[in-house]
């Protein structure tokens, strides 16, 4: 007589009809294990793209500088014009790219993991149509006279935004990423209403509404810097409960993970990290969007791998991007958030065409 023991010598396909119906296909697993010397060797290559991103940024611009020049400028022995450019403009403009871009960079790839959506991004929280609708309304209200105030402005509208989005949908992802898009389709057409409106708004709303990383360079952005950093280094000791909230809640239950918690935890870096992004240089897109998708494969369906060449490659897009904006006008220099969306466009139509209407 045969039993429901499992034996040995049975073909794979038994074990496949008893394991249940697999997984959806949400894009967290298609991914390909490496070694851990090619680890290194891709996070090293990593590296070296961003030191050469930076030594772009500060060498390419409306006055070229040799890279001798530029050493000075970094030493402080470069005398004139050259010497100021350099550690008064650059440096503060790269130091910007290198931390906007890293913290959206890893909110994409945190929202992505945490939601299981390929095609989620940071704004799909509301915090960057809450960081607009606070400066439209700070601009209706008076509000809006120095730099700072407009730093705090953003990322108090930022907070509040993804905290009226958390309280709503917290129950479920699914949830969560509905309210986002809900309340950003509301607070954009209250903004666009009142700029419509209020000539005087408008015009004090469109300089940082273009997503840019020239004319920011003074701001007193020190805080914003700290708070970005911290943000980057808490979301390492997360990974590892991310990843297995990334696998079902039922496993993470089963592995001891305190699910409420991590998501919560997760969801409070991804609105710092944001927020403190679009505060510091206004909405950038795509951004958050795209960096995780070059990563994804490399991290080997590792989230803590995810987060580290997400943390080297965010900058990277964002200093290339802020090259091209500075050369590709003969006159002038385009706003860095068009050129992020002539990158991220395209990578949106093959992600879509990837991963169908489901991921949506």
């Amino acid at each position: 007589m045969r039993t429901e023991h499992s034996d040995p010598s049975a073909p794979a396909s038994n074990a496949k009809e008893t394991a249940g119906p697999a997984a959806p296909d949400d894009g967290t697993a298609r991914t390909t294990e490496h070694r851990p010397a090619t680890h290194v060797a891709l996070l090293t290559g990593a590296v070296l793209l961003l030191a050469l991103g930076a030594a772009l940024s500060l060498c390419v611009g409306a006055q070229g500088i040799e890279p001798a020049e530029v050493w000075r400028g970094l030493l402080g022995t470069a005398d004139g014009e050259a010497g100021t450019i350099v550690r008064e403009v650059r440096v503060p403009r790269t130091v910007l790219a290198v931390a906007v871009g890293a913290a959206l960079a890893v909110a994409g790839a945190l929202i992505q993991t945490l939601t299981r959506n390929p095609l989620a991004e940071p704004g799909l929280l509301g915090v960057t149509a809450g960081a607009g609708f606070a400066m439209t309304l700070g601009a209706a209200l008076g509000l809006v006279g120095t730099e700072a105030g407009e730093l705090a402005l953003a990322a108090t509208g930022a907070l509040l935004a993804a905290l009226l989005v958390f309280t709503v949908g917290r129950t479920s992802p699914l949830r969560l990423v509905l309210t986002g898009v809900a309340l950003t389709a509301v607070l954009t057409g209250v903004s666009v209403g009142l700029r419509v409106t209020l000539p005087d708004v408008l015009d004090s709303y469109r300089f940082w509404s273009v997503g840019a990383l020239a004319g920011r360079e003074q701001a007193d952005l020190a805080p914003l810097l700290v708070l970005i950093g911290c943000c980057l280094a808490a979301t390492v000791p997360l990974a590892g409960s991310l990843g297995a909230i990334a696998l079902g809640e039922h496993v993470a239950h089963t592995l001891g993970v305190r699910v409420a918690r991590v998501r919560l935890a997760v969801l409070a870096l991804i609105t710092l990290l944001t927020g403190a992004a679009t505060a510091a240089a206004g909405p950038i897109v795509f951004v958050g969007l795209v960096v995780p998708h070059l990563a994804r494969r490399a991290a080997g369906g590792s989230v803590r791998l995810l987060i580290g060449y997400t943390m080297l490659l965010g900058p990277v897009l964002m200093l290339l991007a802020d090259v091209g904006a500075r050369v590709l006008l003969p006159v002038g220099e385009l706003p860095v958030a068009v050129v992020t969306a002539f990158v991220g466009g395209p990578v949106l139509i093959w992600a879509v065409r990837r991963y169908g209407a489901v991921a949506l």
